[in-house]
């Protein structure tokens, strides 16, 4: 099915305020080497991104971004150096991974609800949960298809279901690998713009993106090549 989103389909404007997270979220890697499968895929890696910040980790495909990107957020552990993330039991992460690890036989609404569900924001009346899933939906312009399976979805909608479930536990951080893979240029904007509000409030969002135009919104770009840190500097964005 098509990514782009449907004729007529509404783009809303991004006016719900993201709520200020809880904890301020750094993240940072100090001389990280991470092997797999007896290939060095980083190696002496260090970077650091800010709390309220956003960090972009750009670079080819095969140069390491959706493994730092792991590392940081905790699913894998590096072979030497040391990873510094927040505690989860203090701080709220939203992860937004390739394959987006949503659940195709419930509906749209259904896979933003089970995270509210599992108490990610504290005990829920079944009313508050429907209302925040509501709120998050619209934000990401899926309230016509929010009762649709998952697996009836085009994959930029599935990506926007993703994107909603990870904004909907108010997170202190959010970790994307390719956010916008499968958006068309409008909702790209729309995305990135809702990030932006985030990381105002004090959130840190960290990207893997081969999208130069989405790195260049960011307030730092750590650039990859062939497992090492080649380039790490702040940007100048609007």
């Amino acid at each position: 099915m098509s990514p782009r989103h449907r004729a007529g389909e509404p783009a809303p404007s991004v006016t719900t305020p993201i709520p200020a997270p809880v904890n301020s979220a750094q993240f940072s890697a100090h001389q990280v080497r991470y092997e797999r499968a007896g290939r060095v895929i980083l190696d002496e890696v260090s970077m650091t991104a800010r709390p309220g910040g956003m960090l972009a980790l750009v670079g080819p495909s095969g140069s390491g971004k959706s493994s730092l990107l792991a590392l940081l957020a905790g699913l894998e552990e590096p072979d030497s150096g040391s990873i510094s993330r927040p505690d989860p039991g203090r701080s709220r992460i939203g992860l937004i991974l390739q394959g987006y690890g949503l659940v195709g036989v419930l509906t749209a609404a259904e896979n933003v609800e089970i995270v509210l569900q599992s108490g990610a924001l504290g005990r829920l009346s079944r009313r508050e949960i429907r209302a925040r899933t509501a709120t998050v939906l619209a934000e990401v312009g899926l309230s016509e298809v929010s009762d649709h399976l998952v697996q009836e979805l085009s994959g930029g909608q599935q990506q926007r279901v993703a994107i909603a479930r990870a904004l909907v536990i108010e997170p202190d951080a959010i970790l994307a690998d390719e956010l916008t893979a499968e958006l068309d240029h409008t909702w790209q904007e729309r995305i990135v713009a809702l990030l932006v509000q985030a990381t105002h409030r004090g959130v840190t969002v960290i990207l893997a993106t081969h999208d130069v135009a989405i790195a260049e919104r960011c307030d730092q770009v750590v650039r990859l090549q062939d497992g090492r840190a080649a380039d790490h500097r702040p940007t100048h964005s609007g």
